[in-house]
């Protein structure tokens, strides 16, 4: 007696019977995804880094619908000053070096190695500073895109009231 597959073939050989595979990003998981794909091609991005000693250097690497890729270098002492990026999201991967993120009212420290990544949301105030003595560089994606980062004159950044730690996180770092 035959077999269904027999009789009608391999279902894995007939697309239509298979769910569409999103082409771009669609949750914050898939976005951080992403980011350790661009980071594990380091032959993708390695060559077009450059530093910058009077301001921090960036390049927009990627966009896709409602999303942008950015690699940033810093080298040492160069920061970010506190900052969030208004209505964006967003996972930062640290790529090469280390980084030093400041972040809630009493400016807890995290220490970012090569492979970190932190995620945040909408009007999450960090500020991202490379306190070693070598180089680095990160990758950044937005969404939506990156339309702006306003400055926060404190000292330390600080989360806007209501907006609670578990919204905010980090992976692997």
């Amino acid at each position: 007696m035959n077999s269904d597959v027999q009789i009608a073939g391999d279902p894995l050989a007939i697309p239509h019977l298979l769910p569409p595979v999103p082409a771009h990003p669609t949750t914050v998981s898939a976005f951080a995804g992403l980011a350790r794909t661009i980071a594990a091609d380091r032959d993708g991005w390695a060559p077009l880094v450059q530093y910058d000693a009077t301001s921090r250097w960036y390049h927009r690497l990627r966009t896709g619908p409602g999303y942008e890729v950015w690699l940033l270098s810093w080298v040492p002492g160069q920061g970010s000053g506190a900052h969030d990026h208004g209505r964006s999201s967003g996972v930062l991967t640290v790529l090469q070096g280390e980084l030093t993120e400041r972040v809630g009212t009493r400016g807890a420290r995290h220490a970012l190695h090569a492979g970190a990544q932190r995620v945040f949301a909408p009007g999450y105030v960090h500020d991202v500073v490379n306190d070693a003595l070598e180089p680095a560089v990160s990758l950044h994606i937005y969404f939506p895109g990156l339309t702006e980062m306003p400055l926060h004159p404190t000292q330390s950044a600080e989360l806007p009231a209501g907006a609670g730690a578990e919204a905010l996180g980090a992976l692997g770092g």
